[in-house]
């Protein structure tokens, strides 16, 4: 039996493209992710964006998933139910045909949405596939307040580490490996990761792990590595307090 060729990103955006760009109510259609940021390889998948009309919303999805059908069968959809952004709707599709690492995010957005996620310090340079009578334009960062929001999220962050790093500590006070565990990882080491990208790239403070190889120094990367991986309790508890140290000193220097 003959096996499948596996689809490309390519294929599928030329395919989607052709669909899109003659309806009437599509005005642009984008990619964002890895190729915002020149960092295609591999192991990418696609994030897709289309800006329509607002009462277009569930249609466009309606011919994406048709136009994705005639290449290969949608094998999962996971609809996201409820996002940050208002007039933003997403759907996450995987293909038969496709690499497993190949799926598809497709964000759908209402021409209105005050928020279209394309500010480049934030998202890098998007693609455009197409944009109509340059209907979609690129915003410019707002960096006054911008800089408000990262003087709350470090007031934040230093308030509740302050409160609850200290629940890392009692768990192993009580043996309680797997309680200690996660909290170490969910608080001392997130609110650590975020402070370090507040300080070294504060457009990015809320990408979690996301692009952390290339936006942080290899030497911090390395110590964080070293942070991460805990063998027992007696090197989590000398990690939790590396850690904590590592905090407190970044958030001297920036809050």
């Amino acid at each position: 039996m003959k096996k499948e060729r596996l689809l490309t990103r390519n294929l599928i955006i030329k395919t989607l493209t052709d669909k899109l760009k003659p309806l009437c109510y599509v005005h642009a259609f984008w990619e964002g992710g890895a190729a915002a940021f020149n960092r295609i390889d591999q192991w990418s998948d696609i994030d897709l964006y289309a800006a329509v009309d607002e009462d277009k919303v569930q249609e466009t999805f309606n011919t994406i998933e048709k136009t994705l059908g005639t290449l290969s069968p949608i094998e999962e959809k996971l609809e996201v139910p409820q996002l940050p952004w208002p007039g933003i709707s997403q759907i996450f599709y995987k293909l038969k045909n496709a690499s497993e690492y190949l799926l598809i995010d497709f964000a759908v957005i209402q021409l209105s949405a005050p928020d279209k996620l394309l500010e480049p310090e934030i998202h890098g340079n998007t693609v455009f596939y197409f944009n109509k009578n340059n209907k979609i334009t690129i915003p410019q960062l707002d960096k006054d307040d911008f800089a408000k929001k990262i003087n709350t999220r470090l007031k934040r962050l230093k308030t509740r580490f302050q409160m609850f790093n200290i629940f890392v500590q009692k768990e192993i006070n009580r043996g309680n490996s797997l309680e200690a565990m996660d909290l170490y990882q969910n608080m001392t080491l997130a609110t650590l990761v975020e402070a370090l990208r507040i300080k070294h790239n504060p457009f990015h403070y809320n990408f979690r792990m996301r692009y952390i190889h290339y936006e942080l120094s290899k030497e911090n990367v390395k110590k964080l590595e070293h942070l991460y991986f805990v063998k027992d309790m007696k090197d989590l508890e000398e990690k939790y307090r590396e850690a904590t140290n590592w905090f407190n000193k970044i958030i001297s220097e920036i809050a």
